[in-house]
């Protein structure tokens, strides 16, 4: 066991701080990185102020990691010191399961996620990316190629699989009309890849202001979602939705935008229940579903699909000390549209 420098969350109140976390040694098939790297997810601070009702403290957030294997266990196969790598949500599972047999870990009823799991290793529970390293067996470790940014990378561990893998699993391609609802954080990774993928690409909005950003992004054509008229032109004719939004807001406008058959994604989790009209998914067969990241295959498989087509994240580097500052701009939707914490900032404290 090792120490290592970390920021961490007392309680619910509390602003994040530094702190000393323990790190296990490298086991035979464990990597040990050194975080370059950090993505800064809602998810995160949803968890920092116990918003989830399950969050153990003291709390060490972080899911998208990336960073440069310092060392490795003596069965290790797939890492040598000086790659580049990175870790997502999940660090375990009980690789048993149907769902891990499937390369579904992420639906796996025994996994261990990056932070806040048990931690069958040192007792407590498992300590996130805002720290200076991590130790993870090597097959839940993802593989960053060379001609991607470190900082932009990022955020790819979580928006960026939260997107592709729904994209990829109602086969999005040349030829399909797809609408993305919410431009942030996760919205702008779904217009990329749609986009990537061949599709005619819809951005639903509430606000004008970001039609030039949405274009820029990749969208062929931007729709303010307060305007009914500007809905109405789009009715029966989206082939799927990918719906980003966290907010509350009315699924049913947008439901009515399918074709018969297609269907609509939820990847964002508003806090209260939705309310969705039987008779908009019955009179066109138009289906309801949501999405939870990806498996580590396919993790990988969405990392190389972004190096081969040069998508990455937009992102705003920051330093570790402003990372309470980042968290309350977040609140404001004040970031375009991740932030990556330069861990570079941890190791000069």
């Amino acid at each position: 066991m090792y120490s290592t420098k970390a920021y961490s969350a007392a309680s619910a109140t509390s602003p994040l701080a530094p702190t000393q976390i323990p790190r296990r040694d490298p086991t035979a098939h464990d990597v040990q990185i050194e975080i370059l790297f950090c993505g800064i997810c809602h998810s995160d601070l949803h968890a920092a102020r116990g918003e989830w009702g399950r969050t153990v403290y003291p709390i060490v957030p972080g899911h998208e990691i990336v960073g440069r294997v310092a060392e490795v266990g003596s069965a290790v196969t797939r890492y040598k010191p000086g790659d580049l790598a990175a870790v997502g949500c999940i660090v375990d599972s009980d690789r048993t399961c149907p769902s891990c047999m499937e390369g579904l870990e992420q639906f796996c009823p025994n996994q261990i996620i990056v932070f806040g799991s048990p931690d069958k290793h040192l007792g407590g529970v498992t300590y996130g990316g805002y720290s200076d390293s991590i130790v993870v067996d090597e097959r839940y470790v993802l593989r960053i190629p060379s001609n991607l940014d470190p900082a932009s990378a990022a955020p790819l561990l979580c928006a960026g699989i939260t997107t592709y893998s729904p994209l990829r699993h109602w086969g999005i391609e040349k030829g399909k009309k797809v609408g993305v609802v919410g431009l942030g954080g996760l919205g702008h990774m779904g217009v990329k890849f749609a986009r990537a993928f061949g599709a005619h690409v819809v951005v639903f909005t509430t606000s004008r202001g970001k039609t030039e950003d949405a274009l820029r992004l990749g969208a062929d054509e931007v729709v303010v979602s307060r305007d009914a008229s500007e809905m109405q032109k789009h009715a029966g004719s989206l082939d799927y939705i990918l719906d980003t939004v966290s907010a509350d807001h009315d699924v049913n406008a947008f439901l009515n935008l399918l074709r018969r058959d297609g269907n609509m994604t939820l990847v964002g989790a508003p806090a209260k229940p939705l309310s969705v009209a039987a008779f908009g998914l019955i009179m066109g067969r138009r289906s309801l579903s949501g999405s939870n990241i990806g498996g580590i295959a396919e993790t990988q498989e969405m990392i190389d699909f972004c190096a081969a087509n040069n998508i990455a994240a937009d992102v705003e580097s920051i330093p570790i000390q402003k990372v309470n500052e980042a968290y309350e701009r977040l609140l404001k939707s004040d970031v375009k549209y991740r932030f990556s914490i330069d861990m570079a900032s941890l190791r000069s404290e």
